[in-house]
């Protein structure tokens, strides 16, 4: 008969169903599929690549995916500097200071050559230098500009590569005459000084007279200049033979302590018992943590906050993720309730915002990644070209203490901000998502 369904018992009889088919279950419903499946991954597709009429939700994503790079780049970019700027400074700090300064209790030390002898002996103890410091006003071409005098002896001076490594071929062969120094090249340029000129110096506490003490006025020959990367020794240290020094600044055959320098400076503390015990009873012994601890206080502490600042950014991008997907959810209600009328469950609807929302976040954390690497690796030629563009000094070593901006990524900061995006990005899509598997298919349907 036309119009009707031939009854089974004259065609056909129809296929048993299936053992382990659930009772009841929709004719066209979808076989039982695995977590993460390949129609949820293609719907999930199909909702990122908004049509005309949703394209508002497309842009809120766009944004999302972008904040998110920007948070990811920057956090590593803004790290990596400051990692840098502490290792550079410690780099060059400790380059030409010692890890551990040696004092006398009772003032300047006089058997100082007896006690660079035993320290020496100390393991882990790479050298040990006697020094004369002292601050003096250098003056030349109507210019005065405060410095700090070292006097160090050649032999020593020669091990101080940071330094020995920038100077003038065979100048070291001259530095055991009374009337020579080395200044840094900062300080060269500001006094208008050159290789081969001369330098006034002027000490406060000089000759003693019936009438009190003069200052003590002398000429220097300049045989070389310095250039270590860190404008706190490129413009404000001078070098002297260690016996010049002496007599200069009236110590006698005494020194102001022995720099000691050791196979690791952040294991230093740990060698002091041993160094004090070395170096004799009425000695002190200061790391180099105590003289620099402000300072490096300071940059940490100006990490963390920086860190905590710049989270903010993939905190807002996240929340970017939240509203864009209950936007999503809400446009999409119809097509959620057709899927739960066809049979796919609440945890099925779930995986399918949450892998839309979950891939923002993945691509803006591995988008910013890449952008933070490849920043931080040309960083240097990245900052000329914005100092030429914009015709400004970026990055003044006047105010940093280094002639280029450092970046050193370390990967355990560099996993922590990938971490923390992608952790901010998968709990931004729950809520969504468990917002779209307890929609009602009935309500959803009800006015369509």
């Amino acid at each position: 008969m036309d119009g009707f369904a031939t009854p089974p018992y004259l065609g056909c009889m129809p296929e048993s169903p299936p053992k382990n088919a659930p009772k009841n279950a929709p004719k066209n419903a979808p076989k039982n599929t695995g977590v993460f499946a390949a129609f949820e991954w293609m719907i999930a597709a199909r909702y990122l690549r908004a049509k005309r009429q949703e394209s508002f939700i497309s842009v809120i994503s766009l944004f999302s995916l972008i904040g998110i790079a920007l948070g990811v780049a920057t956090l590593i970019i803004v790290m990596s500097v400051m990692n840098g700027f502490r290792v550079e400074l410690l780099k060059s700090i400790l380059g030409l200071s010692g890890h551990v300064t040696i004092q006398s209790q009772m003032g300047n030390m006089a058997d100082y050559d007896a006690v660079a002898a035993r320290l020496r002996t100390v393991p882990g103890v790479v050298r040990a230098t006697p020094l004369v410091d002292g601050q003096v006003m250098a003056s030349q071409n109507g210019a005065n500009e405060g410095v700090i005098v070292r006097g160090i002896r050649p032999a020593d001076l020669a091990k101080l590569t940071l330094v020995a490594e920038k100077l003038r071929a065979g100048s070291l062969a001259y530095f055991d005459r009374d009337d020579v120094v080395i200044v840094g090249s900062g300080l060269a340029a500001k006094l208008g000084v050159r290789v081969d000129g001369d330098i006034t110096l002027i000490a406060p506490k000089g000759n003693i007279t019936p009438f009190g003490t003069t200052p003590r006025v002398k000429t220097y020959h300049v045989i070389s200049s310095f250039r270590v990367g860190n404008t706190l020794y490129d413009n404000n240290y001078i070098f002297m033979p260690l016996n010049e020094a002496q007599l200069y600044f009236n110590t006698g055959d005494t020194v102001n302590g022995i720099e000691v320098m050791t196979t690791d400076p952040e294991a230093d503390m740990a060698m002091l018992p041993a160094l004090i015990k070395a170096a004799g009873p009425m000695t002190r012994a200061v790391p180099w943590q105590d003289i620099n601890s402000a300072f490096f206080e300071a940059v940490q502490v100006e990490s963390n906050v920086m860190f905590l600042i710049l989270s903010l950014i993939i905190l807002v991008a996240a929340l970017n993720i939240v509203s864009g997907l209950i936007m999503l959810v809400k446009d999409k209600s119809p097509d959620i309730a057709i899927l739960r009328t066809m049979g796919a469950t609440r945890g099925a609807v779930m995986r399918i915002f949450f892998i839309a929302g979950a891939s923002i976040g993945v691509t803006g954390t591995l988008l910013g990644f890449v952008i933070g690497v490849v920043f931080c690796a040309n960083i240097e030629n990245i900052r000329l070209g914005l100092s030429r563009l914009t015709g400004t000094t970026l990055f003044d070593p006047t105010i940093y203490f280094l002639s280029r901006m450092p970046a050193e990524m370390a990967p355990a900061q560099v996993a922590v901000v990938v971490v923390m995006a992608l952790v901010l990005s998968f709990l931004a899509t729950l809520y969504p998502s468990w917002r779209a598997a307890r929609l009602d298919p009935v309500e959803a349907l009800r006015y369509e």
